[in-house]
This record gives structure tokens, C-alpha cells and sequence, in this order.
């Protein structure tokens, strides 16, 4: 019963992941510069037990010549460090959908910018794939650190609506930024 039951939630899950497809008239340029990560969902375990640590971070999105995305994150750590980490993310044949390999955590990501107002917010849902496995991440990004009541709640519903339980929905406290 309960393998009958998990093997329906991973259905559940996966439906939810293919029918979530990139905004419209999608504009790679207008991507470019600061991003501030204020809102982080997903359905991953390690969450769970990390969750109450995290704080806001910062992404820099660059767009290639070619079409892909150069992604930069960054986030200050307690102690005053700084965690980095890069992407290229490969454009697909459709437009604001990426795909790129993580060499940190050895997973395949499908990333797909599903609603975005550029000199505002971009709301970005990524599949993760590990040995088999996937995953959701949802993050929304801001221009700026403050984002408002109303785009918060978007965030949460397309979280809830993409599969994930509202436990694993956060919108990130203030942090420093890395220089």
C-alpha cells in the first residue's frame, strides 16, 4: 500500500513538472545584471534540515552570444565567506528553457523561466535529476531585497501548484551581499 501510495505522488509530482512551460516572448537580454534569490521551494529532503539557515543570496545572469546563460551565485555566509557557485545554462529550441549539468551536486537541471517582469521579478522552475530521481526547485528573483506581499503570494501558489508542500516553501531573510 504505501509503495502503491509514493508511486502516485511521484506521478502527481511529474505531471505537475512537464505541464509548467517558459513565459512567452521570452527576452534573454532583458535577463541580464542582479537577480536577489528571495524565495527558494522544493520538494528536496535536504531541505527540510536547511531550511531554517538560509538567507538570500544574489545571482548574476549574463546571456552568451550563442543564447545560453552564464549563472553566478552567491551567497554570505555567517562566518563573513562567501559560497560561489556558476552555471552555463544551454538554451533549448525553446526560448527560456535551459538545460545544464551541475558538477557540485551532480545532478541534471531543466530550468524553465515561467513568469518573468524584467526591471521587477522572474519566478524560474528547475527540475533536478539525480541518479533517476528528479526533483522541483522553484526560486523567485527580485531586483531588488524587497519584494512585495502580493508577489510572494504568486510565488506560493506556483510552489503549491508545482507539487510542493507549504513546510517547503521559504521567503529568504535579508542577508549581506558578497563584494
Amino acid at each position: 500500500m504505501m509503495l502503491r501510495m509514493m508511486g502516485v505522488l511521484l506521478c502527481a509530482a511529474l505531471v505537475a513538472c512537464v505541464d509548467v512551460m517558459p513565459q512567452k516572448d521570452f527576452n534573454l537580454e532583458k535577463m541580464a545584471g542582479k537577480w536577489w534569490i528571495v524565495g527558494f521551494a522544493t520538494n528536496a529532503q535536504w531541505f527540510v534540515n536547511h531550511k531554517a539557515g538560509m538567507k538570500m543570496g544574489t545571482s548574476m545572469m549574463l546571456p552568451t552570444a550563442g543564447g545560453d546563460l552564464d549563472l553566478t551565485y552567491t551567497n554570505l555566509n555567517a562566518d563573513g565567506s562567501c559560497w560561489r557557485m556558476t552555471h552555463l545554462a544551454k538554451k533549448t529550441d525553446i526560448p527560456g528553457r535551459f538545460t545544464f549539468t551541475s558538477q557540485s551536486w551532480n545532478n541534471e537541471n531543466d530550468m524553465r523561466v515561467v513568469a518573468v517582469q524584467y526591471d521587477d521579478f522572474a519566478l524560474i522552475h528547475t527540475i533536478k535529476t539525480k541518479d533517476g530521481v528528479p526533483e522541483v526547485l522553484n526560486k523567485l528573483y527580485s531586483r531588488t531585497p524587497e519584494v512585495s506581499v502580493a508577489l510572494q503570494q504568486k510565488f506560493m501558489r506556483f510552489s503549491l501548484d508545482t507539487g510542493i508542500s507549504s513546510d517547503n516553501i521559504a521567503i529568504l531573510p535579508k542577508n549581506g551581499e558578497c563584494t
